[in-house]
């Protein structure tokens, strides 16, 4: 059922101090990657959910994210939309652990996500594929995919990466610096699922990348999400967001303001919030 968000006033007040646990070391790590990591690692062949509610973050005195947040049912396939600058790729730094936010909840797998340390996301079972792909240009293939191991403690890059993207097994040796962005993205997304996730979280995977790759990244999404991996994706082209999601969450201005399955993305809503 689509559900259209109540917009607070611009003059409401700052959020009061962060709601969210602080990680606290090597205890605030334990709880995090505890409850979360043990179904995380489930996850691996199950699914895992995420739940974030009433996010707000500053830059500074600037508030960028409004009592924002997103669900992600098990199984699920959500895209994340908006129009460029609203706080989606912020939204998605929060879950990660990269910015700090002023207040909010954030669940995963029916564990508490605590403050800070992305690593911890990392082991509990949540992958991420950055904006601009951010791979190590001067590493190998190999190396970079090896880095995605270290959330499941090393080992072997699993056939899984190889299975989706062969292109990578072919050029192991070959620095990431030297790969098309078409080529960069597979790997980028590589790394991610050599952790292992049960939740795959992905910013703007198509950007700048020629249609054939853009098409067989759509199949792979698919094919994931049917195997049963819960995902979350920031996504501008509307024709491809709707052949890979199954439901969507607008934000506009730092908030999120609509939510339903895909299939109610009417016309008013994408005039309304997506059109530029």
């Amino acid at each position: 059922m689509m559900t259209e968000a109540t917009q607070p006033s611009e003059t409401s007040k700052p959020a009061p101090p962060s709601a969210l646990p602080e990680d606290g070391g090597k205890d605030g790590e334990a709880g995090e990657a505890g409850k979360a990591g043990k179904a995380g690692k489930a996850g691996k062949a199950g699914k895992a959910g995420l739940k974030v509610g009433g996010v707000n973050q500053f830059y500074g005195e600037s508030h960028t994210l409004w009592d924002a947040g997103v669900n992600v049912p098990p199984g699920a396939c959500v895209c994340l939309m908006g129009r460029n600058g609203v706080g989606k790729t912020t939204l998605l730094k929060v879950i990660m652990g990269l910015l700090s936010p002023r207040s909010g909840e954030m669940t995963f797998a029916d564990g508490t996500l605590a403050r800070g340390r992305p690593d911890t996301r990392a082991r509990a079972g949540i992958g991420y594929v950055p904006q601009g792909r951010e791979i190590f240009g001067q590493l190998t293939v190999e190396e970079n995919l090896r880095l995605g191991l270290t959330a499941r403690g090393g080992g072997p890059i699993p056939d899984r990466v190889f299975e989706l993207f062969p292109v990578l097994k072919k050029m192991m040796h070959r620095r990431g610096g030297d790969l098309s962005g078409g080529q960069q993205q597979q790997l980028a997304i590589g790394r991610a699922l050599a952790s292992g996730p049960s939740l795959l979280i992905l910013d703007e995977p198509t950007e700048g990348i020629q249609p054939n790759i853009v098409h067989e990244i759509g199949d792979i999404i698919i094919r994931l999400n049917q195997e049963g991996l819960s995902i979350l994706l920031v996504e501008q082209k509307l024709p491809f967001a709707r052949r890979v999601a199954t439901t969507f969450c607008i934000m506009d201005r730092g908030r999120t303001v609509a939510e339903g399955a895909m299939g109610e993305l009417n016309d008013d809503l994408v005039r309304q919030h997506l059109v530029v």
